[in-house]
């Protein structure tokens, strides 16, 4: 949520920024809508006041009969008039704040300009692309080694839920326990959350009320399956007060994450890319604004590690004022080879938050000097997406008999296997 008081007094300069995302935001609605509160507001203390002193009048014992009787009707006309004004003030204050949700983060002043993803700038590439003759894709290397089987995964639930076999269920935990052991060498501190959350959770970290039809909700609850541990761990300090001492906090975190992908109709129908449930795991950090620069560069680098123990070609990519997430002030984007795609893909968005989630979600510390509590910033990213993980090694680690060379990091979580041999046959 942006600063109410930096609207009031930058309007113009907001305005501009918001103009960056292309998205159609303005701030003008909430502009005037904020001035009809603040009148309002300003009357119903005026009325306060003047009972106050009526009341005070009183209390002399000293007044005229006909004096009194006339500023009892006062006092009576007074608050009547008071509680209309509050409840009209009451209403325009939630009309207010929901307006404020509506409205997204500014872009940092470093993000370049830009209507969409081809505004992004590349920043810097890693590893070599492998030389493949006739790359096959994820999906026909995974179903002939017997390790996706998309048509029963359809018939459990729907189309975009796909069931690993074998092979695939253990290198998709093996990636979830190297990409813990490896965060939580660094630090990251660990945690295993609910799945379902409330609302106030997706509020506190943007999901709610902008992309309501994304998600999955529990018909007869008012709980929804997490989209990504980003919410449930975001939300563990949720209007709390933290001391500076302990700042930052470092978490990581593995959960199932279940998205509608409203969004997205269309496209990567095919493999598992993109799919209604994925597993992934997630950094997240609290830190007071003078560190948050430094630590999203910290978590963003902590990200591409993962990928150059795998071996895994990526590039880092700074993601332009029309692309960037509704919550965020600055992302990168890290992207994975593909070689039968021939291109780069998504693996894990690194964005730092400024205080715009902790305004939404109460999150403050208390500096060290004593002085009041202020709104921390948050930074998260993925580190990585296993799925999209375990489909890049299938790409990039193909062999022309249509076997696949296990990555030697991951070999010791694998009992040792160095390949994977296509099935003969199927179940």
């Amino acid at each position: 949520m942006l600063d109410l008081k930096l609207i009031r007094e930058k309007a113009d300069f907001v305005e501009a920024q918001l103009a960056r995302r292309h998205g159609g935001f303005s701030i003008k609605p909430i502009v005037e809508l904020d001035g009809r509160y603040r009148k309002a507001q300003a009357e119903w203390e005026n009325l306060n006041r003047r009972r106050n002193e009526i009341s005070e009048s009183f209390k002399t014992g000293k007044l005229p009969k006909e004096e009194l009787e006339a500023l009892r009707k006062e006092a009576s006309s007074a608050k009547e008039k008071q509680d209309q004004v509050n409840e009209e003030r009451v209403n325009l204050e939630q009309e207010l704040n929901q307006m404020l949700l509506s409205i997204p983060n500014l872009p940092a002043e470093e993000v370049p300009d830009g209507e969409d993803e081809n505004g992004n700038k590349e920043i810097s590439t890693w590893g070599t692309i492998p030389s493949i003759k006739n790359p096959r894709h994820h999906y026909e290397i995974g179903t002939d080694l017997g390790i996706f089987d998309f048509e029963r995964g359809v018939k459990i639930a729907e189309s975009r839920f796909t069931v690993l076999m074998n092979w695939g269920a253990k290198i998709e935990r093996a990636l979830m326990n190297l990409m813990l052991d490896t965060h939580a060498g660094k630090g990251y501190v660990e945690v295993f959350p609910p799945i379902l959350v409330n609302r106030d959770c997706l509020v506190g970290t943007g999901q709610l009320p902008k992309f309501e039809g994304d998600y999955y909700k529990l018909a007869d609850d008012d709980l929804y399956l997490v989209p990504t541990a980003e919410v449930p761990v975001t939300n563990l300090y949720r209007e709390e007060v933290l001391e500076e001492e302990k700042l930052p906090i470092l978490h990581c975190a593995y959960t199932p994450n279940f998205r509608r992908e409203a969004g997205s109709a269309g496209k990567d129908t095919r493999g598992y890319i993109r799919q209604h449930q994925f597993n992934k795991i997630e950094l997240v950090k609290f830190t007071t604004p003078e560190a948050s620069e430094e630590e999203h560069e910290k978590l963003t680098r902590d990200a591409e590690t993962i990928l150059e123990m795998l071996q895994l070609p990526y590039r880092r990519v700074l993601l332009c004022s029309g692309d960037i997430g509704f919550c965020a002030r600055k992302c990168y984007d890290l992207e994975v080879w593909f070689p039968a795609q021939d291109k780069y893909r998504e693996i894990s968005s690194c964005s730092n938050f400024g205080d715009f989630q902790a305004r939404r979600a109460g999150l403050k510390y208390r500096p060290k000097d004593g002085g009041k509590p202020r709104f921390l910033h948050t930074i998260n990213g993925s580190g990585l997406a296993i799925g999209r993980t375990l489909a890049a090694i299938l790409e990039n680690y193909q062999n022309e008999d249509g076997s696949v060379t296990v990555p030697e990091v991951l070999q010791s979580y694998l009992g040792g296997i160095k390949r994977i041999e296509p099935q003969l046959t199927h179940a």
